[in-house]
């Protein structure tokens, strides 16, 4: 085998997601970029085929229809070093998406993001049960993570 890649099958709109996902996220580009020809009925003009890489990471994706929208059970996880890349991450994505439980969010074209600080892992995985337990409970009643927030939570005996 010579190689595992994600591929995401957009609705409409792959061309346009691509060029915002690897504008957002550095050391990122587009590939290769082919569109459907004229001719194919619905298609026309929209991409065929997308290669793109993600801080070095492959993916693929087209434009193919509304039969297989994006889930949840499917989600690209970003792992932040602090606050400031939450929110610069989370501000961009969520513009025209829909905020989710625990750090998710789903962008404007439905594709599911984890936008999770480093440091929320360190709390939830404390060795101390307790402070680990209220870590989780203040990470459950959030949407966008505020890491200030969960450290209090975490320290309040």
């Amino acid at each position: 085998m010579t190689d595992v890649t994600p591929f995401l099958w957009f609705d409409a709109g792959a061309e346009e997601a691509i060029g915002f996902y690897t504008a957002l996220v550095p050391d990122s580009e587009i590939v290769s970029l082919t569109h459907y020809p004229e001719g194919v009925p619905g298609m026309s003009g929209k991409v065929m085929h997308a290669h793109f890489r993600l801080r070095g990471r492959d993916y693929l994706a087209m434009d193919a229809g509304p039969q297989f929208p994006f889930t949840e059970a499917i989600s690209l996880y970003v792992s932040c070093a602090d606050q400031t890349e939450v929110d610069r991450y989370w501000d961009a994505l969520i513009e025209g998406g829909e905020e989710q439980p625990c750090g998710w969010l789903k962008d404007r074209w439905g594709l599911s993001w984890q936008i999770i600080p480093d440091r929320l892992l360190e709390l939830i995985r404390d060795p101390d049960p307790d402070r680990s337990h209220r870590a989780v409970q203040a990470m459950l009643a959030m949407k966008k993570i505020d890491i200030g927030a969960v450290e209090a939570a975490a320290a309040d005996a």
